[in-house]
């Protein structure tokens, strides 16, 4: 039934339609999100093609290529130089899911699935690109803590994972010639020498994106935690995959059992610069400017709350906190995203953006759900109801496709 709800009843062979069950059965499937009209597609396709036939297929690997071409006839001529299945291309509601459930923004793209559906992987393009013959095979990722590997570079020894023993971890991907990590690397050592005297378990390891060893190190003099080696480069790609770092910098928060606390630390020192919320588990509702990066990844209901006082706005932020928590266990028993929540309290950086593309002019409060993944759909909440009934009809609303989608402005 699994295969069935995620690839539908039938796919397309070069034979003709097959059953999803008998071509995808014991299978680990490949997902290939993929269009004629894109040249990195065409330019990985064959590649692709050519791993399959020589090793992977024969290993019990498939792979069910899902198109984004812009007809019938391009779908046809692209799929005919593929050795692999293909979704039917009038499944188009069902390309939309599957597209928004692993957050496809860009082709070409391998989802990597067990043989129950479970994710394996969404960085299968680097997967397999790296171990074309499969040697790595079903390429499951390691855990985090084999991932981290063994010793580090401190300012005077080296340290080893066992003094790492029972810490908090934060991950500093970074560069020197990244100008925004210049300017924030300052503020993190300030932030974790305020820390220190404090004595949280707490620990900051920097791994680098810089050019060559010379630049690692004139730009580790300036920060006094430990690094990875620079010369370990296999293992610092395996944690920029691991947590999908797609820019710099970025600073993750890991727990003593290698879990993500929190993948936005990058405003840690100014939301939290005494260290009072560690280990900085992510609030119900966070502030729009530090956590606007959540939009990307899943739908967003966001509360514009500029034009109210402190005191009121304290207020509605209860009643968010109190939905929002109701929202994310519903959702685990849904299997699917929660809505995230953000307010926004004062007119800064990401606000008036946001008011514009949505057609906001004036400085009301507003409700709105954010579904950048649905291809920048948006719902406004009207009349405006603040209160927790209110907020939760909405989100109830959006859950169950009963209010009017939008189209975000360009």
């Amino acid at each position: 039934w699994y295969q069935r709800r995620v690839h539908g009843e039938d796919l397309l062979s070069q034979e003709g339609t097959v059953k999803t069950s008998e071509a995808l059965n014991g299978k680990v499937v490949g997902l290939y999100f993929s269009a004629h009209w894109c040249p990195p597609c065409r330019g990985f396709t064959p590649k692709l093609a050519s791993f399959y036939k020589d090793d992977l297929n024969a290993k019990g690997f498939e792979v069910v290529f899902v198109s984004s071409d812009k007809d019938p006839s391009q779908f046809k001529d692209y799929f005919g130089e593929m050795p692999w299945k293909a979704l039917p291309y009038e499944q188009r509601e069902l390309k939309e899911k599957l597209s928004k459930k692993f957050k496809i923004q860009g082709i070409p793209s391998l989802v990597i699935l067990d043989s129950d559906a479970t994710v394996i992987t969404t960085s299968g393009r680097e997967a397999v690109s790296e171990d074309p013959k499969g040697n790595d095979f079903p390429w499951k990722p390691k855990p985090f803590w084999e991932l981290l590997g063994d010793t580090f570079q401190g300012k005077d020894k080296t340290v080893t994972k066992s003094d790492l023993d029972g810490k908090v971890l934060g991950l500093y991907f970074s560069a020197h010639w990244c100008p925004p990590c210049r300017g924030f690397t300052p503020q993190l050592a300030k932030w974790y020498e305020t820390l220190k005297p404090h004595g949280l378990p707490f620990e900051i390891i920097f791994i680098s994106s810089d050019k060559d060893e010379n630049q690692f190190n004139e730009y580790y003099n300036e920060m006094p935690w430990l690094a990875l080696p620079f010369s370990d480069r296999k293992r610092k790609s395996q944690l920029s995959n691991h947590f999908n770092v797609e820019g710099i910098p970025t600073f993750v928060i890991v727990d003593a059992n290698g879990n993500t606390i929190n993948k936005n630390g990058r405003e840690l020192p100014s939301t939290d610069p005494e260290g009072k919320s560690f280990p900085w588990h992510p609030r119900p509702v966070e502030d729009l400017e530090s956590g606007v990066e959540i939009v990307q990844e899943q739908p967003t209901l966001i509360a514009f709350l500029e034009s109210f006082d402190r005191d009121t706005q304290e207020t509605f932020v209860k009643a968010l906190e109190v939905v929002a928590k109701e929202e994310k266990e519903l959702a685990k028993t849904q299997d699917r995203d929660p809505v995230a929540f953000l307010v926004a309290k004062k007119e800064g950086r990401v606000s008036p953006q946001i008011r514009k593309l949505v057609g906001a002019t004036n400085p009301d409060a507003f409700v709105a759900i954010i579904d950048l993944p649905d291809n920048g759909g948006y719902y406004l909440q009207t009349p405006v109801d603040l209160s927790i009934e209110g907020l939760k009809s909405f989100v109830q609303g959006y859950n169950n496709k009963s209010l009017t989608r939008q189209q975000l402005n360009s």
